[in-house]
């Protein structure tokens, strides 16, 4: 007698849909798939948090360079607030061996002289420091052309 009863009509049909051998030559391709796609998903995941890491790092760099770069700017703008104070300013120029200017004139666009100038307190020139001044009628009529240009 044979283990297995025979089948017939519609069981039989049935029965030849289903593998006849043993059934873990069916199942060794779907878990090596499995296997291969969590595997591959950690892979893939531990690849992203790498990229993220080094990305996190390149930020962190960059704001400290920032940062250092701001504090640099304002240390500077100090620097450029202290040497532009009138009180700076005036020091070096007497460093410099400059003096307050006196009274100044003006030229209207007519070549007339508005105001009366005046040398600098405390400054003596000489005749030979003084350019000569011309008269608004010994002026050349017509465009003034400068020598070297």
């Amino acid at each position: 007698m044979s283990s297995k009863p025979e089948l017939k009509g519609r069981a039989a049909r049935l029965a030849r849909l289903f593998p006849t051998g043993p059934g873990q030559a069916a199942r060794t391709p779907f878990v090596l798939l499995v296997v291969l796609l969590l595997g591959g998903g950690l892979i893939g995941l531990l690849v992203l948090n790498s990229a993220l890491s080094e990305g996190a790092f390149k930020l962190d760099d960059l704001q400290r360079e920032t940062k250092n770069l701001t504090d640099e700017e304002q240390a500077l703008q100090r620097d450029i607030d202290a040497y532009s104070a009138p009180e700076a300013l005036q020091r070096r120029a007497r460093e410099l061996g400059m003096v307050p200017g006196g009274d100044p004139a003006f030229l209207g666009p007519d070549g007339s002289v508005k105001g009366v100038p005046s040398p600098a307190p405390g400054v003596r020139r000489s005749s030979d420091d003084v350019p000569p001044v011309l008269a608004p009628e010994a002026m050349p009529d017509g465009p003034v052309s400068t020598p070297g240009r």
